[in-house]
């Protein structure tokens, strides 16, 4: 046992945490709470007022409930669930890092040791084995810098700790996440306070454990872990540093003996009642896919963020997220409510980024719940087709992480195009993240058949140059991409007497049987075709001519009678059920962009709204309804699609957007932040509602429609989007003919 004697007890002022408390202004700025609240359109909120300057957070959250599931915190490459009480209940999610799935048997995402566990202790009464007689506080996220404010009480006896923990994964060291446990005792006690590294509960087995440093006298960290998972597809490396400060005769201790014990340091004390005891944690996780060796890479990378120091790098969080948030999209005249909602999954949206994200991301980020990991965290068509052209505009170098992804990936697509017998490059539906190999599940056969991701990838790939203007970018990293999507689609596409036509295939729908020249799926090929024969002419190569000659051909299935674009050739208006309500066809208008004549693009709207209540509350596309509706002309209507369809998603406690719509269905489990539907109400309002569409003409011609808001808006506007590498102002008016698009 080692005794250290940390700062002297005047040093340990008598303090409110005014940090975990949040100012003034900042718990102002909050969701409105409570039934009674305005729902957005009403005749108070239909005055356009600017949204307030700070980011709109959840509510404090005061009582637990069963079915919530902890706040995730998230920096794009570590993804945390902490529970209210987070030294005992939580879990970790490492970008890259794979196991094999228990259930299916395949590659997926595998969790990490939790790096901000812990422990207090109270006369030898322990909060890990007596969490009954702990009572939450409140619990607070703040949006505007993604910190995590847990405050609890712990009786043990008599006494009571009163214990607040800050919690953040930092954005400028982002392999590092930092904990701060602030305790008081109202009367003197034995007090002890833990902090862990703690791999309890998780697949997989110890490779190594270490309390010293090889080479040191003194140990660099106060340990280190290589922790390899189920499986064996890879190993994470962990290490964690504490700093205590609890003035005189403080004991610290650390598991040094027991070769299968978390890791923990533990400091005891007399406790006075009127001090405040301060222990902050450090910790690092690093994947083997990062580093050969991930456990000392996370030891210096720990060492490298406990030399920084705790408020130093919370600072540059802070700097951080202030930044992101110039990006913020301002819903002008909504009402706080939408405000709100906006800022949820904006911030949501960019936690679960980040430059260094070289694993990209997926469909619900970094987060998991074990109620709940059907997509077993696998780069799905939802990221480049609805998480990726928010964070183009608003965090480019992002956007560039999760195309690098795929850049760096391109002999499994190529090879994948092969065993189908196809040329080109074929992403695969459900991409493993060590490979980018297939990796879907055996389970469901006919997902074989959905091979639109292809065309999500080549857009994102186009829209990327379209964006920035980098023509080094176009030759060494788009081209390759657009040229083997092309060249897969010529080899997919079958020549006939009415075009060419894609058959076999299954589109956002997910029929269990395929279908010939789905709406959606050729009307992104004919898209991505004519990107394609674009860049091909600015970098004179040859086959424009012929890409051109096919998108202008491929076959649209329209209903001759009714006069709308039908989802598939064999489509019939009088099909019933959720596939057929799906609006695939409209998702080819927007977002792909697909220019119809304005009858054909107005009939379509109409009969696929018709029947949207059927569809509205399922993934994907519900939250672009709104924009269809605005599209017509009916802001009732786009106010009314933009509530069933993305609203009724988000859940309590802390605004996160559920899979399903739980008030539509509401047997299905909560689970979130879902991407997508987050992804398309963003995409939704920086895109679709203001009319702007990426292309290689001069950004003033990007914004091509007239601007109709749902009803109660008056205005979409961004103080900062990146244009050609420069920052500019988006400023989209109601009833304006054109948005505008402001360089600086």
């Amino acid at each position: 046992m080692e005794v250290r004697h940390a700062r002297k007890a005047e040093e340990l002022v008598d303090q409110e945490s005014e940090d975990l408390r949040g100012t003034e202004e900042e718990g102002d700025a909050q969701i409105p709470g409570g039934g009674d609240q305005q729902r957005p359109g009403s005749q108070e909120e239909e005055k356009e007022i600017a949204p307030g300057r700070i980011p709109l957070s959840p509510p404090a959250v005061a009582a637990w409930r069963p079915d919530y599931i902890p706040a995730y915190l998230s920096n794009g490459l570590i993804g945390l669930r902490a529970g209210p009480i987070p030294l005992i209940e939580g879990l970790a999610i490492v970008n890259g890092l794979a196991a094999i799935d228990p259930v299916e048997q395949g590659e997926g995402f595998a969790r990490g040791p939790y790096p901000i566990g812990g422990d207090i202790d109270v006369d030898g009464h322990q909060l890990s084995r007596l969490p009954r007689q702990s009572e939450l506080v409140e619990q607070r996220h703040d949006f505007s810098c993604g910190e995590l404010s847990s405050r609890f009480r712990f009786r043990s006896g008599e006494t009571t700790a009163s214990v607040e923990v800050l919690t953040l994964c930092t954005r400028s060291l982002p392999s590092v996440v930092l904990q701060e446990v602030r305790v008081r005792v109202d009367r003197p006690c034995r007090l002890m306070v833990t902090a862990k590294l703690d791999p309890t509960g998780i697949q997989g087995r110890w490779l190594a454990r270490e309390t010293s440093t090889p080479g040191a006298d003194q140990p660099v960290v106060d340990g280190s872990m290589l922790w390899e998972v189920n499986g064996a597809l890879s190993s994470c490396g962990a290490a964690y540093v504490t700093r205590f400060d609890g003035g005189e005769g403080v004991e610290r201790r650390r598991e040094e003996h027991d070769a299968l014990a978390p890791l923990a340091t533990s400091y005891r004390l007399d406790a006075r009642p009127g001090l405040t005891y301060v222990l902050q944690q450090f910790s690092s996780l690093v994947p083997s896919q990062a580093h050969h060796e991930p456990h000392r890479q996370a030891t210096r990378l720990v060492g490298m963020a406990a030399r920084r120091g705790f408020q130093k790098l919370r600072d540059e969080n802070r700097r951080a997220w202030e930044e992101i948030w110039k990006g913020r999209i301002k819903l002008v005249g909504a009402g706080p409510r939408w405000q709100a909602l906006a800022d949820a999954a904006f911030y949501y949206l960019h936690a679960s980024a980040h430059a260094s994200s070289l694993f990209s991301t997926s469909m619900f980020g970094l987060a998991f719940w074990p109620n709940y990991h059907y997509y077993r965290g696998h780069v799905m068509w939802d990221i480049e087709a609805f998480t990726f052209p928010t964070l183009l505009l608003t965090a480019p170098e992002a956007a560039y992480a999760l195309l690098e992804y795929r850049a760096q990936r391109l002999r499994a697509a190529e090879r994948n195009a092969a065993l189908h017998g196809y040329r080109g490059l074929q992403f695969p539906w459900a991409s493993g993240p060590r490979h980018g190999e297939e990796v879907i599940r055996l389970s469901a056969p006919h997902l074989v058949f959905e091979q639109h991701v292809s065309l999500s990838v080549a857009r994102a790939f186009a829209h990327y140059v379209h964006a920035t203007g980098d023509d080094d970018y176009l030759r060494e990293k788009a081209w390759p991409v657009l040229e083997g999507v092309a060249n897969w689609l010529v080899s997919r596409a079958v020549k006939s007497e009415r075009g060419y036509e894609i058959k076999e295939v299954i589109g956002i729908a997910e029929q269990t049987d395929p279908v010939d020249n789905n709406a959606y799926v050729n009307m992104a090929a004919s898209m991505v075709l004519r990107e394609a024969a674009g860049f091909a002419r600015r970098l004179n190569r040859p086959d424009a001519q012929r890409w051109d000659a096919i998108a202008e051909c491929l076959y649209l299935p329209v209903d001759a009678a009714r006069g709308f674009i039908r989802n598939h050739d064999r489509y019939s208006p009088e099909e019933q059920g959720p596939a057929a309500a799906t609006p695939e066809a409209l998702a080819g208008i927007f977002p792909i962009g697909y220019a119809v004549d304005p009858k054909l693009e107005r009939a379509t709207i109409d009969f696929y709204l018709g029947r949207a209540g059927d569809y509205v509350g399922r993934p994907m596309l519900s939250a672009l309804l709104g924009v269809y509706a605005a599209r017509v002309g009916d802001r009732t209507a786009s106010l009314r699609w933009f509530e069933r369809g993305y609203a009724d998603f988000v859940e309590d406690p802390f605004s996160e957007t559920n899979e399903f719509s739980l008030k539509r269905f509401p047997d299905k489990p909560r689970v979130g932040p879902f991407m997508a539907n987050l992804g398309g109400f963003l995409m939704s309002c920086l895109y679709g509602l203001t009319g702007l569409v990426l292309s290689a003409a001069e950004p003033a011609e990007w914004c091509t429609r007239p601007v109709v808001l749902p009803e109660g808006w008056g205005a979409i506007e961004v103080d900062r989007v990146f244009v050609r590498g420069r920052p500019a102002h988006l400023l989209a008016r109601h009833g304006e003919n054109r948005a505008s698009l402001t360089i600086d």
